[in-house]
């Protein structure tokens, strides 16, 4: 775990306090079960590595206005996993050094079934400024647990440099098109053993995420609304068996075994893949080294009779306050300060992070500096969550544990999917 302090006056403040908001718990449980919003004082801000570097600053701006209400953020690992255990250790300790968390808007359900963070005043934050799928991802049985300050859809980032030399002018929409456009850029000279298509596909938590995308491209579902297994389905396992084919056929590069997010950043931009699909935080690291060498498209659709772009997962992290921070009422503050339009106006612009706001997507002005938003909001209100299980993270880990040698060319994708319905099962019923 990496702490950065924002100033010095930050770690001093964060030394003299070991034993209390920087250190052993004082939060009683009768105050955490009467779920008061109270206390003021400094706090802390806990997400995921910041690849950016963009948000310390931003966070000082907060600090110069509130001296005695100083937030100092904890960055964890940039793996979404280790970030979950990270975080859920610090609640079974019941320790109070952690207090605003940025929590994987998949993990919120878990968090709340076991009041591990607090329920937020509805009526303190703007509703219906918000993507409606949005906002519902802070929802648990219909209270507000968590207030999202950034959201998240799957994007195709494409070498348009490679492809022009190929002849190639348009974006991709369909897989074909992905096919077609990698067999021309592979008849270049130096470029016979690129890879083609590339995603998250290290057995971890963008593992799931990919396989699930899949899986609903083609109709299929791993979890329903109700919490019924799906994953057995026939379109599930179509859905699965693309990718697997596109392993077996060298269309997607084993190499990509191994890739999570910055390995596959670092892959596209060197040229050892051409399609590569991620988080749209990547743009603004990605356009500072390649400039116009970079293209930016929808997420594209399986087959040709699905041109209009394949379908996305529904990212994006809330900001929750711990049911252990001591310092509550300073922590609402700095959420609904996070979560303002003119912080995600600014997250926008410095970090190209998804923002919450409708309007965002709608600003000609924004559209002209990011032309991927209208395709970006569209992927987000067409998005498809992830299983929403109050135990996500066992049911993540099952779904990698099948999905994985399945990729790898291991086991066939039938039976595999049909012993992980089995065990979805059995998990979500809690028989």
């Amino acid at each position: 775990m990496k702490t950065k302090a924002l100033s010095l006056g930050a770690l001093a403040a964060c030394a003299a306090l070991a034993l209390t908001a920087c250190g052993g718990n004082t939060v009683s449980e009768e105050d955490i079960k009467s779920g008061k919003i109270e206390g003021r004082g400094p706090i802390t801000y806990v997400q995921g590595k910041d690849n950016s570097g963009k948000l310390a600053p931003m966070l000082e701006d907060w600090n110069k206005a509130h001296p005695k209400e100083r937030v100092t953020m904890i960055e964890l690992s940039s793996e979404a996993d280790q970030q979950r255990n990270s975080m859920v250790q610090n609640a079974q300790t019941k320790s109070d050094s952690f207090c605003v968390l940025s929590l994987d808007n998949v993990w919120m359900a878990e968090f709340a079934a076991y009041r591990w963070i607090l329920p937020l005043p509805e009526d303190q934050f703007p509703k219906d400024k918000i993507l409606p799928p949005v906002w519902q991802t802070g929802m648990y049985r219909d209270q507000l647990f968590a207030m999202p300050h950034g959201s998240d859809g799957g994007i195709l980032y494409y070498r348009k440099d490679l492809l022009q030399k190929a002849g190639i002018t348009e974006a991709p929409k369909t897989w074909d098109d992905m096919k077609k456009g990698c067999k021309a850029v592979r008849a270049l000279p130096g470029h016979k053993d690129i890879g083609c298509y590339a995603g998250q596909f290290a057995k971890y938590e963008g593992l799931t995420v990919n396989a699930d995308e899949a899986i609903h491209a083609f109709g299929g579902q791993t979890v329903d609304k109700d919490g019924k297994v799906k994953v057995d389905s026939p379109e599930a396992k179509r859905g699965l068996k693309v990718l697997a084919d596109g392993f077996k056929s060298g269309f997607i590069p084993k190499e990509s075994l191994t890739y999570k997010e910055e390995e596959g950043r670092n892959a596209f931009e060197s040229e050892r893949v051409l399609y590569y699909r991620n988080w749209p935080y990547q743009y603004a690291l990605s356009k500072e080294k390649l400039g116009d060498k970079m293209g930016v498209a929808p997420m594209p659709g399986f087959t040709a009779d699905k041109p209009e772009g394949g379908t996305s997962s529904l990212g994006g992290h809330n900001a929750a306050i711990s049911s252990y921070c001591k310092n509550k009422a300073t922590a609402l503050d700095f959420i609904k300060w996070y979560t303002s339009e003119p912080i995600q106006k600014r997250l926008l612009t410095e970090t190209t992070l998804a923002p919450i706001y409708t309007s965002l997507y709608d600003d000609p002005s924004f559209i002209k500096q990011f032309p991927y938003l209208p395709s970006l909001k569209k992927s987000i209100e067409s998005a498809v969550p992830r299983p929403q299980v109050y135990n996500y993270g066992d049911v993540s880990t099952t779904i990698q544990d099948s999905v994985f040698p399945v990729l790898k060319g291991e086991t066939e994708t039938g039976p595999a999917l049909d012993g992980l319905a089995k065990k979805l099962t059995k998990m979500t019923s809690g028989k």
